[in-house]
């Protein structure tokens, strides 16, 4: 098993609160973690029929069977046992007495703002980090900019072979034709199961949407642009761009203001959370192929994003990343919001560092206020170093 950077989190976490929440996207390595960190909880699925039965009728009778701690995996399947929880929750008051687990937050947030506010923590697993399948320590995002990482690169390391496997655990654990895993979970989960819930009728319409959004990764969302391609409404588009968001396959990087209020209005660009979706999705065929697709760069940059985003989850810390442009075109793809200060980043795909690639944040250093700021800039070559007052990062030492 691929040690987690999120298991010491996840106990520390059930050593304070009586329940604990691990959200997360199906195969994300949800069931495999929790039943690594808790072993000697009793463990109900509630995929499985009889238990989901037992559950809905009885929930009552179903809580009742579980004398001491118990980990309750796709508790989606059954919410009314939010409530019920709550109850055994503040007689019991016990730490870590229900570990749940699920794959749609939307839902699963909704029930436990009715009943388990305050009771519990909530955690978020994503797929696999690189840092996690390199077994190396998680990325401290309090040095980027400040430190150059000082492990050894693997010379032998393949970013576009990274970056088309992707992050699912199965794949790796399995060692499974990405291609062909990822064509049966797009067909099973996201065709499937997101649309039922969203209750698409027009299944073309949702596929065609699906890989419009591949197309515009690392791009500006225009709402209504989407829309006419996939042919519905704007607000049909918002509404599925929501669920995809909270299914954890895609996130909305918003503007960095310093009015915060200005953050909400701006668009967002749109990024994938697993790289290896993201190509599936491009109809990309192979590594040697993302290597001279015109989309190499974009995604590159969702994964240099969804990195970053892991990194917050498995630390428990809400993301406090964005990006920044002006509106003469300057543009930064992600700053890192510190309170303090800020923290730009540019990334780039290309292994040879040129001058150009300086350019976006030598502008943001010529901003009033931002001239000692740590700056990054994370490419796809394998050396990290300084370079022109830069901390220079590979994709090797990223995440």
């Amino acid at each position: 098993m691929i040690k987690r950077h999120m298991e010491k989190g996840l106990l520390k976490a059930a050593s304070e609160y009586p329940v604990v929440i691990l959200i997360g996207p199906r195969q994300s390595g949800k069931t495999t973690l929790v039943r690594a960190a808790f072993a000697k909880h009793d463990y109900i699925s509630l995929e499985d029929p009889d238990h989901r039965e037992f559950a809905s009728e009885d929930p009552r009778g179903f809580l009742g069977q579980f004398a001491g701690s118990v980990v309750l995996d796709e508790i989606q399947r059954v919410p009314q046992l939010f409530s019920y929880l709550q109850g055994i929750v503040d007689e019991a008051d016990k730490a870590g007495q229900f570990i749940l687990t699920g794959s749609q937050n939307f839902l699963l947030m909704e029930k436990v703002s009715q009943s388990l506010a305050g009771r519990c923590a909530v955690l978020h697993l994503l797929p696999f980090t690189r840092s996690e399948l390199a077994g190396q320590i998680m990325m401290d995002i309090s040095t980027v900019g400040r430190k150059i990482p000082m492990w050894k690169a693997d010379e032998k390391a393949d970013l576009f072979d990274h970056l088309f496997i992707g992050g699912y655990p199965r794949i790796h654990d399995k060692k499974l034709a990405p291609q062909r895993w990822l064509a049966n979970y797009y067909r099973t989960y996201i065709e499937r199961d997101v649309r039922q819930i969203l209750n698409v009728g027009d299944t073309e319409a949702f596929s065609r949407f699906i890989r419009l959004c591949a197309g515009r990764c690392g791009q500006l969302l225009n709402m209504s642009s989407l829309a006419a391609d996939c042919g519905v409404s704007s607000m049909t588009v918002k509404r599925w761009l929501s669920m995809l968001e909270a299914s954890y396959l895609v996130f909305l990087l918003r503007p960095h203001h310093k009015s915060f209020r200005k953050r909400l209005v701006k668009a967002p660009k749109l990024y994938f959370l697993d790289s290896g979706l993201l190509c599936y999705l491009l109809r990309i065929r192979s590594s040697e192929d993302l290597r001279i697709h015109g989309l190499r760069g974009a995604v590159f940059e969702s994964w240099v994003v969804s990195e970053l985003l892991k990194n917050y989850y498995n630390s428990g810390l809400e993301p406090d990343i964005y990006f920044w442009r002006d509106s003469a075109g300057h543009e930064i793809d992600v700053v890192i919001d510190l309170g303090a200060e800020l923290v730009p980043i540019e990334i780039k795909s290309g292994q040879t560092i040129t001058t150009d690639f300086f350019k976006g944040l030598d502008y943001w250093r010529s901003l009033p206020g931002q001239g000692g700021c740590p700056v990054t800039l994370v490419h796809g070559g394998n050396a990290s170093y300084t370079r022109r007052n830069t901390i220079v990062i590979s994709w090797q030492h990223w995440g």
